[in-house]
């Protein structure tokens, strides 16, 4: 059996009073994740597909950890050390969440497992998707306390490289397949965002949030901006965005967003130590995937909250750095933590 057919996956359930969740070794995926409401029903807030298989095959990332590098890198290339590499793109003219192949599509390495905690390992090959480097990934699922998600990526390489690392989970806290979240409130705590070009590539600038359809520093929600006649809109047919968190960036985990759902009562509190959070609308779900419920997802009916660096950091050096050398090692985490209101 090939060691990444999806025959081969694992899925390993991870249990606490106030959250259940199961995980796949393909992709390090996160299937489903079970919550309460505010009357204590849970239910399932993650997008999924209904069999492994499917995420090997197709799909928008739901669940998966993503890498080498999440996000995209103009043109599919980039030049470390006066040495130009060059990357499989998969999204127009540029690289996106690792190419054709990345990290969503391999099945990883069960380093450890126990009911409360989920280790998983693996190995990328120099030269794989373009990226220089034999890199060595190890991401650990961990229920904290009663009702968190703690997601702890770490990794190291033989030769420079370049490195982003994020799960790429979508929600709709009122549950999955249950329509639109984009009566969802969503609050970010930055003040600025990154605006993109035509190919959704960062022009380099830092712009602010007030005044805009961008601004989440208070709760609103989510569609209550999200046709307002702005050029950025147009761009990503909706959010798509990078935005530029408060705080000092690896000086220890901090407030990056909160979402709720007013209906269920459900809240979604994310933590991180990274500079940025990509914002991504769902906009092109489109009625062309169902999930395990068996109901088609179409834009808008999940939202994904990425903490990474920012798009296309490689090629442009007033953004924070993506570099890895040898010797160093890449450390990150991300708590995801729900609750209800």
């Amino acid at each position: 059996m090939p060691a990444n057919d999806p025959a081969r996956a694992q899925r390993h359930l991870l249990e606490a009073p106030g959250l259940r969740a199961t995980i796949l070794t393909l992709g390090g995926v996160i299937e489903r994740l079970e919550v309460p409401d505010r009357e204590g029903r849970f239910a399932n807030v993650a997008l999924g597909l209904p069999a492994p298989a499917d995420y090997a095959a197709q799909g928008p990332y739901f669940g998966a950890l993503i890498g080498r590098y999440a996000n995209r890198i103009a043109r599919g290339r980039f030049t470390l050390d006066g040495r130009e590499h060059r990357l499989a793109t998969n999204d127009g003219p540029n690289s996106l969440h690792g190419g054709g192949r990345g990290f969503d599509k391999r099945i990883w390495d069960v380093a450890a497992a126990d009911p409360r905690r989920l280790d998983l390992s693996l190995v990328s090959p120099d030269g794989e998707e373009g990226y220089p480097g034999t890199l060595t990934v190890r991401v650990s699922y961990t229920l904290e306390g009663a009702d968190t998600l703690r997601i702890d990526y770490a990794a190291e390489t033989d030769a420079p490289t370049v490195v982003n690392l994020t799960n790429h989970s979508y929600w709709n806290l009122a549950g999955e397949g249950s329509g639109t979240a984009l009566g969802h409130e969503l609050e970010i705590a930055a003040d600025g965002f990154t605006p993109v070009d035509e190919t959704v590539i960062p022009t380099g600038e830092i712009l602010p949030v007030e005044g805009t359809p961008f601004d989440f520093r208070t709760p609103v929600p989510i569609g209550a901006r999200i046709r307002a006649d702005h050029p950025q809109l147009r761009i990503g047919q909706g959010y798509d965005h990078n935005w530029v968190l408060r705080g000092v960036p690896g000086a220890g985990v901090r407030p990056a967003a909160r979402l709720r759902d007013p209906g269920s009562g459900r809240v979604l509190e994310v933590l991180t130590d990274q500079p940025g959070l990509q914002f991504y609308s769902g906009n092109l779900l489109d009625g062309t995937l169902a999930g395990p419920g068996g109901r088609l997802y179409r834009s808008g009916d999940g939202v994904a909250l990425e903490t990474q660096h920012f798009p296309d950091s490689p090629n442009r050096p007033a953004f924070p750095s993506t570099v890895l050398r040898p010797g160093e090692v890449f450390r990150s985490t991300t708590q995801l933590r729900f609750g209800t209101r």
